[in-house]
């Protein structure tokens, strides 16, 4: 493949654009917005779901949930919209470009640059992106989610199972190499994020929901 300095710039503004929606912290906005002042003050200081669940309100954790969620699956939906407008399409590999989208939205989530790039651990943004890259391993990977918190209560362990599964997934339902190494990294980083889960995981010291 032939990469222009055009093409640079094109990866190089829609990475951009995929990184600002990504950084929306919308756990720190709900939760200051609802008076529960702000979450990187309670528990781990993460401003993800699980945190925010911490705080008490379940409806605003279920909305943060929601809200990570989407912003993944939304910087892709936008930027398709935008590539399917323009010529674009036509000259440059679409695969690839929504890869490195996909991949920088959660890169803005984990290291949102409006909070020193401390961010959440792209869990619930992450799913987003698989969603929308392959619909049936983002609903297997989501159903491994549910069983596994359910019968262990523990949020990390079930974002770490689902998250060491999807590339398997990936590989078994998605013709698309791009897609398929777009998940590894993914994964990567939401084991890296995971990190110091992991340590209390394997010291039984993490907390359960």
């Amino acid at each position: 493949m032939n990469f222009d300095s055009n093409y640079l710039l094109i990866l190089l503004f829609f990475s951009f654009m995929g990184y600002l929606i990504g950084s929306v912290p919308f756990g720190l906005v709900l939760t200051k917005m609802s008076g529960l002042g702000d979450i990187r003050n309670i528990g781990s200081g993460n401003i993800g779901a699980t945190n925010v669940l911490r705080t008490g309100n379940k409806k605003i954790a279920f909305l943060t949930l929601i809200l990570d969620g989407s912003k993944g699956a939304l910087a892709l939906f936008l930027l398709t919209s935008i590539l399917t407008k323009t010529s674009i399409l036509s000259l440059y590999n679409y695969e690839l470009i929504i890869s490195v989208v996909a991949i920088s939205s959660i890169l803005g989530h984990c290291f949102p640059i409006w909070l020193n790039f401390k961010g959440g651990k792209g869990v619930a943004t992450g799913f987003g992106t698989i969603l929308f890259l392959n619909l049936i391993v983002g609903i297997i990977a989501l159903i491994i989610w549910v069983l596994i918190a359910k019968l262990f209560k523990i949020s990390s362990m079930s974002a770490l199972i689902s998250y060491f599964l999807i590339p398997f997934l990936m590989v078994f339902n998605s013709a698309e190499n791009y897609f398929i190494i777009t998940s590894i990294f993914i994964s990567l980083i939401c084991w890296f994020q995971h990190r110091e889960n992991i340590k209390r995981l394997l010291n039984r010291k993490e907390p359960k929901i």
